[in-house]
């Protein structure tokens, strides 16, 4: 184990931990609810800081980032763990398992070896994703770190509950984050995901003000999150924070502890898009339906088609510089450039 970062000793040999904003207050020998950072003796160890689960090599589009470093690879690594319960959890074999077993699985990993795999297999990016990477941030960070020297970026793929004191320590090295914005409703939070909503609408301006290229997803359940007043106040939000943040909105599949709930309909999808537009976001597209025309990206002032796909390949990319070909409109996105570079609205 590793003594882990943002954390503040209490009496009797507790401690509080900072870097989520359960701010859990954890006895010795306890640890705190994401399972994996634990009080010894008046200190905080992380047990993540060198042990990973995944290491894959995916699209950029995967996270899903579709406006960052578009067409590109980018190698994903998770450790398992997480500060949410979510009851829908594609991934809960990994993020819930520190709950339900004592051991911590995982492979060894040095963040040089890391970012050699990155380079090896032709990716201009870590990703830190499939479970909740603020909960192996120790690792994130050395890694990070190490990208940057290497002229490679690092993407965030979060629910976005970092406290303040996390964010600011992330600006150190995070490039691009997609953050889950589940429900706008803080009840939805409470019963389905162990958390509250305020720490997320928190964490997405405290990025976006750092400077991080940001883009967001929800996860549309039907009867669950699927209201149309809901989805509108989502969508509002997120245009006062800044009307060009590409908006996800993906299809639910039953899944872990949810599966009374049906599939959703493209006809949600579709709902979202148009509350979208209406509150004036610039960017939205439809996830899980591969195929869908809502999945393209186009020019915001003229409509042309800039990126076309299909999933998660590019079939058309038109874009050689941060506006529109067609019309000259900007259009907020990071291009990988020659040698390295990256050119951005």
């Amino acid at each position: 184990m590793v003594e882990a970062q943002l954390y503040e000793r209490c009496d009797a040999g507790a401690v509080r931990c900072l870097l989520c904003s359960h701010h859990c207050v954890i006895g010795d020998g306890r640890r705190g609810i994401c399972g994996v950072r634990e009080c010894r003796g008046g200190r905080l160890f992380t047990r993540v800081a060198d042990r990973v689960v995944a290491i894959h090599v995916d699209p950029i589009e995967k996270k899903p980032l579709f406006h960052f470093l578009p067409g590109s690879r980018s190698l994903s690594v998770a450790a398992v763990g997480c500060n949410f319960r979510c009851e829908f959890c594609q991934n809960h074999s990994i993020s819930q398992y520190p709950r339900e077993a004592a051991d911590i699985p995982g492979d060894s990993v040095t963040p040089d070896e890391l970012v050699a795999a990155a380079v090896r297999h032709g990716c201009d990016s870590l990703s830190y994703t499939y479970t909740e990477p603020t909960v192996f941030f120790e690792l994130t960070r050395a890694a990070g770190l190490a990208a940057r020297r290497a002229g490679l970026r690092n993407v965030y793929v979060t629910n976005g509950y970092m406290s303040g004191e996390a964010v600011a320590a992330m600006a150190e090295f995070l490039d691009a984050a997609n953050v889950d914005l589940k429900s706008f409703s803080d009840a939805f939070y409470r019963s389905f995901c162990g958390a509250r909503l305020q720490p997320v609408l928190d964490s997405i301006r405290r990025l976006h003000a750092a400077g991080v290229f940001l883009e967001v997803t929800t996860l549309i359940i039907p009867g669950r999150n699927s209201d149309a007043a809901e989805l509108r106040a989502v969508a509002e939000f997120l245009a006062g924070v800044d009307p060009a943040i590409p908006w996800h909105v993906s299809a639910f599949h039953p899944d872990y502890r949810m599966l009374d709930a049906p599939p959703t309909p493209v006809a949600l999808l579709e709902l979202a898009y148009a509350e979208g537009r209406r509150a004036g976001l610039k960017y939205i597209y439809c996830g899980n339906v591969p195929g869908h025309e809502l999945e393209n990206t186009c020019c915001p002032a003229c409509r042309a088609v800039l990126i076309e796909r299909t999933g998660f390949r590019i079939r058309r990319q038109r874009l050689t510089r941060p506006v529109c070909p067609d019309c000259g409109a900007p259009v907020p996105v990071v291009l990988a450039a020659a040698g390295g570079d990256a050119e951005r609205a």
